[in-house]
């Protein structure tokens, strides 16, 4: 019997992935800080990504059912869209706490459960590779982090036999996307140093969302790299041509560009 550890195992993609990984014959230990009843292959498992000691808790309790997990996957995170020069230091710590100090505490304290085969997958984001956007590079950057963490660990692990691999996902049709309109709208609202035309910033936003894939595409591109034998390092699903196109430009083009669309 193969174990799977999935983080934010009770948010939209995370939900999706353990129900169609428990079809396909795994037992999932779904950690989340709110869970539901457990069901057949999925077992709950409460913790809190920012309490170190909670994140024990989900250790020992793992312990207690098996010895050995053959992959632990990564969906917790949080969208936050502010300017870097108003948002306050609680705000900046939080989002970079459940982003990737998350990840981060999860991998170094389940290790001890990972055998030789074992893999981690680490849900970054599009943006993860991309010059950050004004008022998303909060969300982008602790995402870029994350994906430079990823390759800095699956440059050590390999030499314990443990793959890493990140998924690099465009817009999915989650709770998140409602988030970043109503953060749009909350930000216009407060902010007091930029003239923000919202209908035009907006605009934008929902174009680069509206290319959206539905949760089972990432639980089946998940359940994808599971089965290869030596998977990517990094695998892409439904990136917005529109900001690749903005990306191969000169980075003092792009602020042009930015400049003249936002003003």
């Amino acid at each position: 019997m193969k174990y799977i550890l999935i983080t934010g195992a009770y948010g939209g993609i995370g939900r999706s992935t353990a129900e169609l990984l428990s079809k396909h014959g795994y037992t999932v230990l779904a950690l989340d800080k709110r869970v539901e009843e457990g069901k057949e292959k999925i077992i709950p498992l409460k913790a809190d990504l920012c309490d170190p000691d909670s994140i024990k808790e989900a250790f020992d309790r793992v312990k207690e059912i098996t010895d050995e997990l053959y992959a632990i996957i990564h969906f917790a995170g949080i969208y936050m869209l502010d300017s870097l020069v108003e948002i306050n230091e609680a705000d900046l710590r939080r989002i970079f706490d459940i982003n990737f100090f998350g990840a981060f505490n999860i991998n170094k304290t389940f290790i001890p459960l990972l055998k030789k085969g074992s893999r981690i997958i680490m849900t970054t984001s599009e943006l993860a590779p991309l010059d950050p956007l004004p008022f998303t590079g909060i969300y982008a950057v602790t995402k870029a982090a994350l994906d430079n963490y990823a390759y800095s660990l699956a440059m050590e692990l390999q030499l314990l036999g443990i793959g890493v691999s990140v998924l690099r996902a465009g817009a999915v049709a989650t709770d998140m996307l409602g988030a970043s309109t109503d953060a749009l709208e909350s930000f216009c609202e407060k902010t007091e140093l930029y003239n923000c035309n919202a209908k035009r910033f907006k605009a934008i936003v929902n174009r680069v969302e509206a290319r959206n894939i539905s949760t089972d595409k990432i639980a089946a591109r998940i359940n994808k790299i599971l089965h290869k034998k030596r998977p990517k390092f990094a695998c892409s699903i439904n990136r917005n041509p529109l900001l690749l196109m903005l990306d191969i430009l000169p980075k003092q083009l792009q602020l042009r560009i930015i400049k003249q669309i936002l003003k």
